[in-house]
């Protein structure tokens, strides 16, 4: 190995332990330019309608939401911490049903009791508290949040002169494809987002409408549950599926069979009629990539990494698919 090559090996590694030392960070920023896409979503969409510029649509966008967000957790709350506490108390009743299903097997009464200590709002709020800390150290998860926020509307009310700042620092021999590849990343991240949220929010309201029409108890939290793990591919609706059939499991074994049909048709909806039509001209992810995307970026960076994992992955296939497959393997000769 000659100097030259030495000196370059001897760079990528003090480059890899930069970035690694400030994968906060770059965490945080990541997470703001996501956030700044899902808002310059809107904004575009209005701005194509009305003669507004930027930063009043951001504003209008922002206040929007806010007012729908507060209006909706005004009907929705109350309700849905009763029946987080109601699901606490239910939780030993349905435990004793599992346990006589399972033919009362010392190995599910150890996993009961070990439940049901965990099973109080005193056991799990500490449990909530050591999930949601994941600051590693470099600063509170809230500082955090409000510092991606801060960045997400700074980012999308002037997003040219960022956009600028990158290609300044491209190499000029690449600039057009660097302009290129951020219009492309943009696109299919804001396309995914917007796909995944109304793919969600849709998924939310069929099943606590759909378990409502069948008198099952804590459809709004199972509903939210199975609409929040419509971003966890392959996994997250069959995991989902399992609380409303918890509860019907009380109700009687019908009950539980006209949950799994109704579960088993909103999954089927979601999976071949939205996602392919909502998220039919952006990235198609493969639901094993975005599940090892989650898994990895869990086990390394926490519940922040899962959150954002996904979009990492869409980012990182556009940027694979225009620069390792077009600029580099296609032209392997």
């Amino acid at each position: 190995m000659n100097g030259r090559a030495l000196l370059g090996t001897l760079a990528l590694v003090l480059l890899a332990l930069l970035v690694w030392e400030l994968r906060w960070v770059l965490l945080v920023l990541f997470g703001a330019v996501v956030l700044a896409v899902a808002l310059d979503v809107p904004v575009s969409l209005l701005r194509r309608r009305l003669p507004l510029n930027r930063p009043s649509a951001v504003a209008l966008v922002i206040v929007t939401l806010v007012v729908v967000g507060w209006k909706v957790s005004e009907l929705l709350l109350p309700e849905l911490l009763q029946q987080a506490n109601q699901f606490t108390q239910l939780l030993p009743v349905l435990l004793e049903r599992l346990g006589d299903l399972a033919g009362g097997s010392m190995a599910f009464r150890s996993f009961e009791e070990r439940l049901l200590q965990l099973a109080t709002w005193d056991k799990l709020q500490p449990l909530g508290t050591q999930l949601l800390g994941v600051a590693g150290g470099a600063a509170n998860s809230t500082i955090q949040i409000l510092l991606m926020v801060l960045l997400a509307i700074l980012l999308a009310l002037d997003p040219r002169h960022h956009q600028r700042l990158v290609l300044a620092a491209t190499p000029q021999f690449w600039r057009e494809q660097m302009r290129s590849l951020l219009g492309e990343s943009r696109e299919a991240l804001g396309g995914w987002l917007a796909g995944m949220t109304i793919s969600a929010v849709a998924v939310f309201l069929l099943t606590w409408a759909g378990l409502a029409l069948l008198r099952v108890p804590l459809a709004l939290l199972s509903g939210l549950v199975c609409g929040l793990l419509t971003f966890v591919p392959t996994i997250g609706p069959t995991v989902a599926t399992a609380l409303p059939l918890a509860v019907a499991l009380l109700i009687s074994p019908a009950k539980v069979a006209q949950v799994l049909i109704l579960r088993l048709l909103l999954q089927n909806i979601e999976a071949f009629v939205l996602t392919p039509l909502l998220l039919s001209r952006t990235v198609n992810l493969l639901p094993t990539v975005a599940l090892m995307a989650q898994l990895s970026l869990g086990a390394l960076l926490g519940l922040p990494g899962v959150l954002l994992a996904l979009p990492l992955v869409v980012v990182l296939q556009v940027i694979f698919q225009r620069v390792l497959v077009e600029q580099v393997m296609d032209r392997w000769t």
